[in-house]
């Protein structure tokens, strides 16, 4: 069923793009629209300094910007300059992608395993092996694995079969391995002669990727009010996703702005609010410490009925699934921690096993661990892109 609409503008040098599931803001992302996006990308380093006692190196690239990069990731490096071994050194220039963006006072990461993406694939190398998605059923896992397990995957070489890839034969899923390897041959035998700090690889702007990751057969709608970015998805659309084209776009209507039409300026307010009110009338707090954010459920203006345990399943239960909206929303990652109200029984079980269902939707990994002895949820997603309040603050929104 035909559900997401994707939603990109630009307004006052901020380029917004919006993902809306069933009529709801489920994904907002700001950068200032002359930035030049740095994740993905994938640059000829060199090696500033080694730390060992934080085991890492710190890597410059373009732009004199030093990236932190762990030695345990340090497989399969693709060296620009020949060497004996692989062991990292002050100096060597190699190939590295930009895993995870700046945050605060953190440098951003960067990796040498490199990773490709398309549709239906990531190619991968420095990570072995074949893998597919934990959101495909076992029996189409089982179908994919076999029929990737055909391709010539190269050494030191591994693959990833997206969740889009569900029910498609061989023919399709092999002319988009056959693209990527043919990037990354690119990449291992050609890029690695350009000049050192250089960006070999870019990767593509933010609201084509979230096209190009959005569930085959839920997409409704692709819509823009800017001349130049309709034509950048539209050639875009034609090269990789032909069949998506007729759902592309231009909105052109000058007395209502696209933002106001979808009532995105008030979904980022939302967004951006310490309080979430549930239509129970409990409400959450969201706050944000150095460490972690810490979120707390309150009964608010929900009136308790007969059945106070009841009541509080209900709360916590809804509470629980506007929180795994709001991890995604906000683009909260790290150390995560949620005090609901207290329940008794099996509920805290209950209450565990449905956040982890709904965690699964998630595009990012997140993970429900547990629940403490003093009954907080401990959860935790991947940091990659800045917190929607960070990117609100870098484009002046805030």
């Amino acid at each position: 069923m035909d559900n997401t609409r994707i939603i990109t503008y630009i307004e006052k040098g901020v380029l917004a793009d919006a993902l809306l599931t069933d009529g709801r803001l489920t994904e907002l992302s700001l950068n200032p629209s002359d930035a030049r996006p740095l994740l993905g990308n994938i640059y000829v380093g060199r090696v500033k300094n080694i730390v060992k006692n934080i085991r890492a190196a710190f890597v410059e690239i373009e732009g004199g910007t030093l990236c932190y990069l762990p030695l345990e990731d340090v497989q399969a490096p693709v060296w620009a300059r020949p060497k004996k071994n692989d062991r990292l050194a002050e100096g060597d220039e190699l190939l590295v992608q930009l895993s995870r963006e700046a945050q605060k006072t953190k440098a951003p990461s960067v990796m040498t395993q490199l990773s490709l993406s398309g549709k239906y694939l990531v190619l991968t190398r420095g990570k072995q092996g074949i893998g597919c998605s934990a959101k495909l059923s076992a029996g189409e896992r089982q179908r994919l694995k076999e029929l990737a397990e055909c391709f010539p995957l190269p050494e030191d070489s591994g693959l990833i079969v997206r969740t889009n890839a569900e029910g498609l034969q061989e023919t399709e899923l092999r002319a988009e391995f056959d693209k990527l390897l043919e990037k990354q041959n690119f990449l291992i035998v050609q890029a690695v002669h350009r000049a050192v700090f250089s960006c070999v690889y870019r990767e593509r702007p933010a609201y084509l990727n979230s096209i190009l990751g959005n569930r085959s057969g839920t997409l409704k709608e692709i819509v823009t009010d800017d001349a130049h970015i309709f034509r950048e998805i539209r050639d875009f659309l034609r090269e990789e996703m032909p069949e998506e084209e007729g759902k592309l776009r231009l909105y052109e209507e000058r007395m209502q702005p696209l933002k106001s039409l979808y009532q995105l300026e008030k979904g980022l307010s939302d967004a951006l609010s310490e309080r979430v009110w549930l239509k129970s009338g409990a409400y959450l707090v969201i706050e944000h410490t150095e460490a972690m954010t810490v979120i707390d459920v309150n009964t608010g203006k929900c009136v308790t009925g007969k059945d106070k345990r009841e009541t509080v399943r209900k709360i916590n239960l809804e509470a629980a699934a506007e929180i795994s909206r709001q991890l995604r929303l906000r683009n909260l990652s790290g150390m995560i921690l949620v005090d609901f109200v207290d329940m008794d029984g099996d509920g805290p079980h209950e209450l565990l096993s449905f956040m982890r269902e709904r965690l699964r939707d998630d595009p990012m990994k997140a993970t429900a661990v547990d629940m403490t002895q003093l009954g907080l949820m401990e959860l935790t997603r991947r940091k990659q892109k800045k917190p929607l309040r960070e990117q609100a603050k870098e484009c002046g929104l805030l």
